[in-house]
This record gives C-alpha cells, sequence and structure tokens, in this order.
C-alpha cells in the first residue's frame, strides 16, 4: 500500500525530521569548523548582541574553506564512480536475501564483491599516493570541499529515488506527510540493474572514505614532523578494522535491520555518505591539528588493547548473529577474508522458537545480552576519544552521538519485535533480560 495505517511517527515526526534535515548539516559545518579551524575549540559569539555578526563570520568562513570545489568534486565524486565501477565488475559470491513480503516472497540476489573492491580501491590510491599521481595527502587538504560535495550528493541522491519511488508507484511504509516520508524513506529495495543502493550505501563509501581520511591525516603528519605519531597510528589502525570488517562480512549485512527493514531514506544516505566519514574522523584531524601529544606507553597500551578488545567482541558478535541466520536461510557459506576470527561462528547454536517462524539466538555472546555487538561497537568508540586525551569534546562525539543512535534504535527494534512475536518476545527477554551488559 502507498501508506501504512499501522505506522506510528518516529523521531518527532514531521517536525523532527524537519530540523534534523536542516539541523545536521548545520552542526556538521560548524564541528568542522571548531576542528579542523580551530584545533578542537569551539567557536562561540562573545555575546548575546555578537551572535548575527559571530553567524555571518561562521558562514564566510566555512564558505572560505569548504565551498564545493572542483577538486573536492573530483575528488568524492571520483571516488564514487569508482566504487560504482568495481561494484559491477569485482567478482565474488552471490547471495539472497530473506524473502521479501512486498515481492511475493522473492529473494534478492547480492552480488557479494566488497572485499575485492576495498583491496583493489586500497592497492590503488596506495599506486596513486607513491607514483605521485595523486597524493592522498589532498584528502585532508581539501576535506572542507570534499564533505560539502558530500552532503550535496547525498540530498540529490535521496531526492532521486524518493521521486524515482513515487513515479514508479512503489511508496512502503508511508505517512503521506512529504517531509516525514522524505526523511524517512519510501523505497524499500532501490537497485540499479545488479547493483543494490542501501548496501553499497551502507559500506562501500562512509567507511573506506573514513579510512582514508585517517589515512591522508598520518601521511600528512609524516610530511609536516617526519614521522607517524602512535596516536595517528592508532586511528588508521581502528579505521582500517572497521571499514576492513564491513567488506569482509559483506554477505552477513543483507540479513541486518538496514538491509531487510530500513528503507532508502535521507537520514541513511546522508549519514552514510556524509555523517559517517566526515563526523567519525575528528579524532585524526584533532591528533594531526595538535600533535605530537606525548602520551605515556602506558596510556596508548591501554587504548590500543581497549580497540582490539573491542574489535574482537564486535567482530564476532556480528558474525554469530548474522552466521546464525545465514545457516537457517541456507545462505551460510565459508570464507577466509582475513582476519577469521575464533567464535565467529556457533555450530548447533541454541535458539528460542517463535510461533512466528523465526528463530532467536541465544547463544555465543547473545547468552549474556541482547545486543553485545552494541556494547563492544562503544567500547571501539570509547578507545577513539581516549587515544586524543581530554583536550577536547568534539573526539568524543562520535562515542556521543552513537549512543543515542543505539540506545533509540534498541528501543525501535524491541518495540517491533514484541508486537511481532507477542508472548515469545517475553520469553526470550526472560531467558536473554540484558540489552547491553550482564549484570
Amino acid at each position: 500500500d502507498v501508506t501504512d495505517g499501522n505506522f506510528v511517527y518516529e523521531f518527532g515526526g514531521p517536525v523532527g525530521a524537519a530540523s534534523m534535515i536542516i539541523g545536521f548539516p548545520l552542526l556538521m559545518a560548524y564541528q568542522f569548523l571548531c576542528v579542523y579551524d580551530n584545533k578542537g575549540q569551539f567557536l562561540l559569539p562573545s555575546s548575546l548582541a555578537d551572535f548575527i555578526p559571530w553567524v555571518a563570520r561562521m558562514s564566510a568562513r566555512y564558505w572560505e574553506i569548504a565551498y564545493p570545489s572542483w577538486a573536492g568534486i573530483k575528488i568524492y565524486m571520483g571516488f564514487t564512480l569508482f566504487t560504482v565501477a568495481l561494484a559491477y565488475i569485482c567478482p565474488g559470491p552471490v547471495m539472497y536475501g530473506y524473502k521479501v513480503p512486498s515481492l511475493n516472497g522473492q529473494r534478492l540476489a547480492y552480488h557479494c564483491n566488497a572485499l575485492w573492491a576495498w583491496w583493489i580501491t586500497v592497492g590503488t590510491a596506495l599506486a596513486l599516493h607513491f607514483s605521485g599521481l595523486f597524493r592522498l595527502t589532498q584528502i585532508i587538504d581539501n576535506l572542507g570541499p570534499i564533505m560539502t560535495v558530500a552532503m550535496i550528493w547525498s540530498f540529490l541522491l535521496a531526492g532521486a529515488v524518493y521521486a524515482a519511488t513515487v513515479l514508479w508507484g512503489k511508496k512502503h511504509r508511508a505517512s503521506g506527510n512529504f517531509i516525514y516520508d522524505f526523511f524517512m524513506g519510501v523505497c524499500l529495495n532501490p537497485r540499479i540493474g545488479t547493483l543494490d543502493l542501501k548496501m553499497v550505501t551502507e559500506l562501500r563509501v562512509p567507511w573506506p572514505v573514513l579510512f582514508f581520511i585517517s589515512l591522508s591525516c598520518a601521511l600528512k603528519q609524516y610530511e609536516e614532523i617526519g614521522y607517524v605519531t602512535p596516536e595517528s597510528a592508532f586511528m588508521v589502525l581502528a579505521h582500517w578494522l572497521y571499514s576492513n570488517a564491513c567488506n569482509k562480512g559483506e554477505e552477513c549485512v543483507m540479513t541486518s535491520w538496514d538491509i531487510f527493514y530500513e528503507l532508502e531514506s535521507w537520514y541513511l544516505l546522508f549519514w552514510n555518505l556524509a555523517g559517517v566519514p566526515f563526523s567519525y574522523c575528528y579524532s585524526s584531524i584533532y591528533l594531526l591539528k595538535n600533535g605530537p601529544m606525548n602520551f605515556s606507553l602506558g596510556w596508548n597500551v591501554m587504548c590500543y588493547v581497549l580497540l582490539v578488545t573491542g574489535y574482537y567482541f564486535w567482530d564476532t558478535g556480528n558474525s554469530q548473529r548474522n552466521r546464525f541466520r545465514m545457516f537457517w536461510n541456507n545462505t551460510l557459506i565459508k570464507r577466509n577474508a582475513f582476519p577469521q576470527l575464533p567464535k565467529g561462528f556457533i555450530p548447533n547454536a541454541k535458539y528460542l522458537q517463535t510461533t512466528h517462524g523465526n528463530k532467536l539466538l541465544i547463544d555465543g555472546w547473545y547468552a549474556y545480552a541482547r545486543k553485545p555487538h552494541y556494547t563492544a561497537d562503544l567500547v571501539m568508540s570509547l578507545s577513539w576519544g581516549l587515544i586524543t586525551g581530554f583536550g577536547s569534546f568534539f573526539p568524543y562525539f562520535y562515542l556521543t552521538f552513537f549512543t543515542i543512535v543505539l540506545v533509540h534504535r534498541v528501543g525501535r527494534d524491541d518495540a517491533r519485535c514484541a508486537r511481532k512475536y507477542g508472548a515469545d518476545w517475553d520469553e526470550y527477554m526472560r531467558v536473554v533480560p540484558w540489552k547491553f551488559v550482564p549484570y
């Protein structure tokens, strides 16, 4: 149906949606100026009377250093087009997702070649850098224009997806309110031939771009001081681990909430294409602008241990839940993509059978909490802040924002599952009563 009478407004309804559509780009612009142009310190008006002049000064400064230049367009859109081309041509297994009710139970095919595309992209980028054809330091030098191009592109793509869906008469879970539907999305499975738009924008753009920003910061630091500090190396490792994990485990993402349930929306496109790479990089930029930090060996070791520990439970937690689903969906395959960690798959996993037909995992890390992978994700995000010390709030923005997002998402998930599973969900909550940490 065009509209869904059972839906409930989320995110504050149309007013909340409009506020975020306007507010998030402004927030990103403000934070960029604070981190990139003011060494991670807040930029504030001197008085209430100075507010309007302050807005004018901030706007002028942002346009001066972050207008959508030709260099920014070439870098961001060149990467995007290269990514899309690789998605079409790289080898990889073809996997099938859940049955889609709106497609009469059809299972969509996903060409899972992100791992090949990821390593080709990394190899190409390094070859361009060391050959001098494109120095990766140009990313940090042009970060403002690149970010502005990314924000503009996300609006254009969201508008195109919305318009095409309306024209084809294939809206899903629509409210009938334009602003809210644009924000939340009305298209479930946007595709261009074999290319699944949600898969590409979820995995292949945000995290690799974030990695290259951090790598660019480290290479810039090397140019400026002659070496890369342990803290900057930490951020390169952190963002490599995350991006590599997303690409090596692409076949697991088909069963995730974002792919099988969420609609392709402004908020998904904006946050994946612009928000993630250009808001989660503040630690890397702060370290470049304020380094070297000269923290103690013990502090740095603690941060590295926290990162690697969080990564292990995040990687294996996501692997456990998604490979459990794949096993029962008859789509489980064995892959040897690096790194394959112990406890990534649980043979003969215990589960709770629902009358709805689905099985709820109650084994592995999911015997102790319902969302252990979120807990591990938050531990990693904490380490991204701690490696910078306590001189600025902005390296902790990711942790702050992500905590709010995950708590909200868990609430949405619990409400949806309670409606879907009824008494079985109550039993599941009794068996695994803890959301994030057992206590």
